[in-house]
């Protein structure tokens, strides 16, 4: 009986470890985990094809800068963007200078990260990105792919889209982390 209990409290103990696993094939190097109030994205960078962008996501999770950041902006079938933890509502940026455009021939479909800017200027990307609920290539080599969801899509999908004509959004990372660290 002592057994059985000793394997059920291991099994407990042992559950949230298991739950939280990365992909075995994850380059860790290149890539952030971001908890949030719904599980856990894993994003793989692409440090290949947006080289900056790829460093500054890394650097401002490395400082904490995307902690408690909301998803200010879900649109139903569309995407999710966050990444504002200046204002937290999608008008601010890091205290880095904005980044010039890496476009490539990668495309934007369900999973894609790519860096948000301000429309009027391609060379504006600073901190906020956002990931596609499906096929977008009208941003085609319009914006910068940064990276793709390589688990975690299911807590994309959870996340709370807004009403129409509005941008808002609920759910807050909890914490996102450059996994070069850990």
């Amino acid at each position: 009986m002592i057994r059985i209990f000793a394997f059920l409290f291991a099994l407990v103990v042992a559950a949230p470890a298991l739950a939280q696993s990365l992909p075995a094939n994850l380059d860790k190097k290149n890539a952030i985990v971001i908890d949030t109030t719904k599980g856990r994205i894993v994003i793989q960078l692409r440090a290949d094809i947006a080289p900056k962008h790829a460093e500054r996501i890394e650097q401002l999770a490395r400082e904490g800068f995307y902690d408690n950041v909301p998803f200010h902006r879900v649109m139903d079938g569309f995407m999710a963007q966050t990444g504002d933890g200046q204002n937290f509502n999608g008008t601010g940026g890091s205290k880095y200078p904005n980044l010039k455009q890496e476009f490539s021939p990668t495309p934007f479909k369900r999973g894609t990260v790519g860096m948000a800017r301000r429309g009027d200027s391609v060379d504006s990307a600073n901190s906020q990105f956002f990931i596609c609920f499906g096929d977008a290539s009208f941003l085609n080599n319009q914006y910068t792919v940064i990276g793709d969801v390589v688990q975690g899509m299911d807590v994309v999908d959870k996340l709370k889209k807004a009403p129409p004509g509005s941008a808002g959004g609920a759910v807050k990372i909890g914490r996102a982390s450059c996994r070069e660290r850990v």
